[in-house]
Formats: C-alpha cells, structure tokens, sequence
C-alpha cells in the first residue's frame, strides 16, 4: 500500500504496547472446551470477555494485513453457531507484519480488546479484537470459510435503533437486531468473511485507496448512480466502504456510476474514516458507467450568471491553477460573478504572518485568461493572520471575481478584517456602508471561522448585493456510524448563529428596499433541509435556490457514499419571484476519483 494509505491506517491502530505475535506450527488440534469466536463476539457491540485472557481460541485465517501500524490479520470460525447477532470472525492484532496465510488453521491465546477507532472521544464504535497474541498454526491451505453473500434484502431499511438513554444515547449495550436495523445488521458480521457483488460506486476513489459501493441499489438514487442524502432519516444502510489487501496500483480508480462487476471479497472491518468498511482479498472488476463532467448553459445577454465555488485551499504552490480555470471557463461558462471560498493566502500553509492573497488570485485569473476566459477583476478583504480556521498559516478567505465587461463594482472604501459593513439608504435604495465589508466580524459567531464578505455589484444598470459565505464545518459531529445514535451535530451551533447573522442582515436590507436583488452563497457546510437553511430563509428573506432541483438532484458534495448538499446559492424574494431565476449544480468534481476540489461549484443566472 502506498504511504499515504499507510499513514492514514496508522489511526486505525491499537496502542503500541500489544506485543507482536509468535507463530509455531505444531501438529496438535485446538483444545475442545475453549472458547468460540461468537462467544467472544457475544449479541452486542461490545463482547463479554473483553479485558480477559482467552486462550487455544480456533478460526481459519480469512485475511492478513501486513501495512500500515495496523497489522493483523482476521479469522473465522467454520462452524457457526445459530445465533446471527454473532459475528463468527475477530481480527488479531499482531503490532508487526502476521506470520500466517490466509487458509491456515490456527489457534490464538490472548487478551480481548474493545479498541476505538479515533480514540474513545470520537464516538466511534469499537471493534473486538485478540491483542498480545500467541498464535499457532495448525496446518495450512485449507479451504476459507465461505463469504456471506450481503445482497440488497439483507440490509435492513432501519438504520439504526435509538440509543441507550442512560449510556448518553450509546447503541454498544444494546442487544444486536440483524434482522430489524442496517448497523445492527454490519455489526453482526463484523470480522467475518463477506461477498458483496455487482455493486455501483457511490463514492469515488479517493488518494486513500478506498471507494464507497452500495449494496441497495434503488436506495435513494439518482441519474448520475449516487445515493442522496434528503434527510436526517436517511442515512441510507446499503453503503459500505471497500479498501484493499492487495498492491494500491491494483485498486480500481472509480467514478459514481462505476460498478465492481462481479464478487468482492474479504473480511468486514470497521475505521475511523467510514465505519464499516469490506477489507477485500478479491476486487470485483471495474465496469465504467460513463459519467462524464458536466457543463451549464451560458447565461443570455440580459441574465447575470453568479456563481460559488470552493477551491479547496488554493495557493501558488498548487499544480491546479490550470484545471480550475478551465472548469470556470468551459463547465462554469465564465460567470459574470465567481464567489470563491478557500483562496489562501500568498505562500499558503507556510505559517509565517503572511495574510495577502493577491498572488494567489493573480494566478488564477492569468489562467483563465489564458483558458480563453474574461481578464476578471476581483475583490476581497484580507483576514487577521490565522483567525478564520482551516488550516494554520493557510488563511483560506472569499473571493468576488467579476467581469469588467458586464458587471461593475462599487467600491465603498473603510472595510477591512474588523469592520463591519452596514446598511444605509442611497437614492432611495438600499446600499452598503463599506464594500466589500465584512459582517459583523467581531461576533463570537465567527471566532475561528470564515466571516461573510459582502459587496455591491452593479449589472446593467441594477444593483446586487452578494454575500460571500463559508460557515464552520461539521468537524466534531458524531459519525453516522458511531455509537450514539441518533447522531448529534454539536458543530451546528455555531453555523445556527452565523446563519442567523446573515439572515439579519439580509433583512436590514430588504427593510431599506423591500424588492433590493440580494444572493447569499458558499459554501455553508450544511444541508437545504437543514436548520441552518431554515435560519437562512427564516421570514423569507431568502430562499435557497437548490430546492428549484428535483430532490434527487439537489448535491454538491459525496461524503462516505452519501451525495448531499453544503454548497447552496440563497435568493432574495426579488429574485426568486421575478428574476425567471435557472439553477444548476455542476458535476464536475466530487462524483471523480480526479478531482481538483471535493466540491461541485454552482451556478444561478437570473434578470435583475
């Protein structure tokens, strides 16, 4: 495996004190009295011996993974009890490269462990393990236990059961249910040698070596064979993550609508980057779907095209400069307005003061240029060093890059990182106090996050106030597949006060000028169904213009398989009633293994 993939399986691991195994072949069977592999596993999450010694325990090794620190390897037990909230395999950590095959009979003395992957504040389940083994090996080449086929009708369409109250909401004491809840069901087989065939991907290949597939193909899907996140009830059961015990050059480089042809094959695992994940031995053969990248209409003489679009942070020093001009230029249609998140400053994460971004923007509009794009202008305000999140010393920021040709800018000079832009009344109609001005920069709604940058722009004579946004992230939410159920976002919190800050000043405009043409966009780290979105829109003052999609379109990012919204262009009442408003979110990176952003950027065009 590559060493990006091993560093990232390094977090997998079991603490380093588990001591390495040592492997004898002897010719002796496996002592009768000692304890199963189910026994272990037991009818919850978390098994019955964990913290006891258990010793002579018998399986015929199913997978041996020897990279990374997370080395081990899985075995199973060919005689199965009745009981199917008992997983028959368990994965034994041996610290160093395993000195077993798979097909070996073996018996393995040990401790068991409940290890968390992301450690124990990461809300993760746990997976039952056999540390500071001896392992002996019995006899070689036997026949591996047979895979158990998951097929769609196996996979419950309950997700989840609500967790224990009394264990903060925990689902690990609670007694599996295969038959009635999707994690119940993947918990059940943890370990174990499963089969998952003829299955379409739903999360492309990424730099990791892992790809996402859904074993319920009807679930939730759309034209492009993603399956949509809509709802928090829809967490969508059938996806399932596979990596590979194979040479990382072997993995397929997959797309959304790709299907593995064929039997995939492996041990079940569970990580910190997606839960349940099939570690396959057999990979089932790339069949390509045929996605190909989307391009949107070019906006008529009398729309005005805005667009957002996170470039996920862009600095000098990036080889991408090229590719996301010509993604402006030919998928966007060169949009008379361009609100770019994630622009970071002129030596990227080099942690040294520097806050300018000029050069970094500079670079990018001499691409476009030279893609056969407008020569744009652009407008932004720099932040206090290492004050707005993302990554340190990087200070990722919002752009306006606008064509001269169609579009002009009034400048309001005083706005700078601490000032905040206000609403005043110019001829009658609504206008900012600065621009580009910053809102309400100095509330704790924004502390370590991105503060909204607003400007003035004028189209033919009509003026649009646009608000660049890029809320805080979802990091710290509780995982779909974790042990608290039903999951809580505590990141939102912060997104509910920024939302509700520019939905204030939203309505301050709109109180000087009832029809003022006003657009809020970003990308707000949240969903259209979300209570974000509700803060957003609330008393209508905005709309967010997604929704304009059938559900099974509205995504702009694919996180573990789920395709789903964070990126959305918001709409004054103006514009949603008589702009003749077309919205399009453009597939052109988050459903490819070659992206050059893990965002979809999007497009509004309307006549102020």
């Amino acid at each position: 495996m590559p060493s990006r993939s091993s560093a990232r399986l390094a977090a997998l691991t079991v603490a380093a004190v588990c001591t390495a195994a040592s492997a004898v072949v002897v010719a002796s069977p496996a002592h009768a009295d000692t304890v199963r592999i189910h026994d272990i596993q037991g009818t919850t999450r978390l098994s019955p011996f964990n913290g006891k010694a258990v010793t002579d325990v018998a399986g015929i090794v199913t997978g041996v993974r020897g990279y990374g620190s997370s080395k081990g390897f899985w075995m199973q037990d060919p005689n199965p009890d009745a009981d199917p909230a008992t997983s028959e395999g368990v994965f034994v950590f041996t610290s160093s490269a395993p000195k077993v095959a798979v097909g070996d009979a073996v018996t393995v003395s040990g401790t068991v462990s409940e290890y968390v992957p992301g450690g124990t504040t990461s809300g993760n389940q746990t997976i039952t393990e056999i540390v500071k083994p001896t392992v002996t090996v019995v006899s070689g080449g036997n026949a591996v236990p047979a895979p158990t086929v998951v097929r769609a009708w196996s996979v419950p369409a309950a997700y989840a059961p609500a967790g224990d109250p009394a264990a903060g909401n925990s689902i690990n004491g609670l007694k599996l249910r295969p038959n009635r809840y999707a994690l119940d069901y993947w918990e059940s087989l943890e370990g174990q040698n499963i089969e998952v065939a003829n299955t379409r991907v739903v999360g492309a290949t990424d730099p990791y070596t892992e790809l996402w597939v859904t074993v319920k193909p009807q679930e939730n899907d759309n034209r492009s064979g993603g399956t949509v996140y809509g709802s928090y009830t829809a967490q969508n059961g059938g996806r399932l993550q596979i990596q590979s015990l194979g040479p990382a050059a072997e993995f397929p480089k997959a797309n959304v609508g790709d299907v593995l042809r064929g039997a995939t094959t492996g041990p079940l695992d569970y990580n910190q980057f997606g839960g349940y994940t099939l570690v396959a031995n057999e990979l089932g053969t790339l069949k390509s779907g045929g996605l190909e990248k989307e391009t949107t209409r070019k906006q008529k003489k009398g729309q005005l095209a805005v667009a957002t679009y996170n470039v996920e942070n862009l600095d000098p020093s990036d080889a991408t400069f090229d590719a996301h001009a010509a993604a402006i230029v030919h998928h966007l249609q060169s949009p008379d307005i361009v609100s770019l998140e994630e622009i970071q400053d002129n030596n990227g994460a080099t942690n040294d003061g520097t806050a300018a971004a000029d050069q970094t923007v500079r670079k990018l509009i001499d691409a476009i240029v030279a893609a056969g794009g407008p020569a744009y202008d652009w407008r932004s305000i720099d932040p206090a060093n290492n004050t707005d999140g993302g990554e340190p010393g990087g200070n990722i920021r919002q752009v306006f890059l606008f064509n001269p040709e169609r579009v002009s800018f009034t400048d309001r000079a005083g706005g700078d990182a601490t000032t905040a832009a206000g609403v005043t009344k110019v001829r009658g109609k609504a206008a900012l106090t600065v621009s580009p001005g910053r809102i309400d920069p100095a509330n704790a709604a924004w502390n370590a996050s991105r503060k909204p940058l607003a400007g003035e722009f004028v189209f033919r004579g009509k003026t649009v106030i646009v608000i660049a946004n890029h809320f805080n992230s979802k990091g710290g939410d509780q995982g779909l597949t974790g042990q608290y159920q039903p999951v809580a976002r505590s990141s939102e919190v912060q997104r509910h006060q920024q939302a509700t800050l520019v939905n204030g000043f939203v309505k301050d405009v709109l109180k000087v000028q009832k029809n003022a043409d006003v657009i809020a966009l970003g990308d707000i780290n949240d969903f259209e169904f979300s209570g974000t979105a509700e803060l957003l829109e609330d008393g209508g003052a905005l709309w967010s213009a997604v929704k304009s999609l059938p559900k099974s379109e509205r995504y702009s990012y694919v996180y573990q398989g789920n395709s789903q919204v964070l990126d959305q262009i918001l709409v004054s009442p103006s514009i949603r009633r008589d702009g003749d408003l077309a919205f399009d979110s453009v597939h052109i990176n988050a459903e490819f293994h070659d992206q050059i952003s893990d965002h979809d950027p999007q497009v509004l065009r309307f006549e102020p």
